[in-house]
C-alpha cells in the first residue's frame, strides 16, 4: 500500500511546472515549495510534470533540479521524479558502474528483481535497453563478480506469473531440493538457480514454508558457510524479497542504513523512494511490529531540514 498523500484539488502541471520554475529560479532552491508539488504528486503525475516543465522552458525537470538541490535531499528528490522504471534502471546502472560491487550494491539488483512485478521488471529492462544501448543482462556478465552472474541474470530474465498458484507436492519436492543444495554448499546449481528464479512468489513461499516444516530451520538460516560471503548474502537477500519484502527492507536496508554512528542516507532514500507508491505503508507495519517504534520517529531522528521533510511527505506526513 501506497503512502503518499495527494492534493483534494490538483493543480495544473503548468501550474506544478510554473511553481517549481520559481522555486529553483535563483542563487537559492525553495525547498518547501518543491515538496509541496512532487512530494505529493504520483509517478504518472510527476511524468506529466516533467514533459509539462520541458515544453514550456525547454529545460529538463530532472537537471534542473539536479542543478539547484544538493545532496541528500537533491539525490532524493531526483531519484523520485524518474519514472520508476528508469529510476530502477539507473539504480542498477550505478551499481555495475561501482569500483567494488559487494553485498550492498548487489542487494539493489536483488530488489529490483525479486520485489517487483514481472510486468514492473520487464519495463526497467526495456528501460535500460534504451538508456544505455545494451541488455541488463549483457552488463551483469560484463561487471558482476562471476559467482554471482549466473543467479543475476536468471532472476532479472525471470518472467514468474504473477496469479496466486501453489502445488503443495511440488513445494515438498523442491523443498527437500533445496536442503540438497545446502547440505552441499552450492546453491549456483542450476536447478537451484531456476527454481528461485522463476516460480511464481506463491509457490515459493508455499516451498519455503515446507522447508521449515520438513527441515526444523527457515531456509535462509541453513545457507552459511557456503565458503563465498557474497553468494551467501545475495541467496538470503533473494529469499527475504521473495517471503517478505516489507521485512527485508526493514531489517536488512532501514535498520542496517541507521544502526551506528553515521546514517547511510543513500540505503534509507532508496527504501523511501522506491516503496512509497508499492507498499511503504506495509513497511512501516512492519518496523513497528519489530522494533515497536514508528518508521516516522526514525526517519525525524536520522535526518534533517528539507532531506528530512521530504522522506516524511513520501511517508504521508
Amino acid at each position: 500500500m501506497a503512502t503518499i498523500k495527494l492534493p483534494e484539488q490538483l493543480p495544473s502541471p503548468a501550474q506544478d511546472s510554473e511553481t517549481l520554475r520559481k522555486a529553483l529560479d535563483g542563487l537559492m532552491h525553495d525547498g518547501k515549495a518543491v515538496i509541496k508539488v512532487l512530494g505529493h504528486r504520483n509517478a504518472t503525475q510527476r511524468k506529466i510534470i516533467r514533459e509539462t516543465y520541458q515544453e514550456l522552458y525547454n529545460q529538463d525537470l530532472i537537471e534542473s533540479l539536479r542543478s539547484k538541490i544538493s545532496h541528500n535531499f537533491g539525490k532524493a528528490v531526483v531519484w523520485w521524479t524518474y519514472d520508476p522504471p528508469e529510476r530502477d534502471a539507473r539504480l542498477v546502472k550505478n551499481v555495475l558502474s561501482s569500483k567494488e560491487i559487494g553485498t550492498n550494491e548487489l542487494q539493489v539488483i536483488v530488489e529490483i528483481s525479486c520485489a517487483s512485478s514481472p510486468h514492473r521488471l520487464l519495463a526497467v529492462r526495456k528501460c535500460y535497453c534504451s538508456l544505455y544501448q545494451c541488455s541488463l543482462e549483457e552488463d551483469i556478465i560484463a561487471y558482476a563478480p562471476p559467482f554471482v552472474i549466473k543467479i543475476l541474470v536468471a532472476l532479472v530474465s525471470s518472467f514468474r506469473y504473477d496469479g496466486e498458484v501453489v502445488d503443495l507436492n511440488l513445494a515438498n519436492e523442491e523443498a527437500s531440493k533445496l536442503q540438497e543444495a545446502v547440505a552441499l554448499k552450492r546453491f549456483d546449481q542450476d536447478h537451484v538457480v531456476w527454481i528461485l528464479s522463476t516460480r511464481n512468489v506463491f509457490q515459493l513461499k508455499a516451498t519455503f514454508e515446507a522447508y521449515y516444516q520438513k527441515f526444523g530451520n527457515h531456509l535462509y538460516e541453513d545457507i552459511k558457510d557456503f565458503g563465498n560471503d557474497l553468494l551467501e548474502s545475495l541467496v538470503k537477500d533473494v529469499i527475504a524479497c521473495i517471503a517478505s519484502p516489507e521485512k527485508h527492507f526493514v531489517e536488512q536496508v532501514i535498520k542496517v542504513a541507521t544502526d551506528g554512528w553515521g546514517t547511510d542516507e543513500d540505503s534509507l532514500s532508496r527504501v523511501i523512494v522506491s516503496r512509497a507508491e508499492v507498499d511503504l505503508m506495509k513497511v512501516r507495519e512492519a518496523y513497528m511490529d519489530i522494533y515497536k517504534t514508528s518508521l516516522d520517529q526514525l526517519i525525524k531522528d536520522e535526518t534533517s531540514g528539507d532531506y528530512g521533510a521530504f522522506l516524511m511527505a513520501l511517508l504521508g506526513n
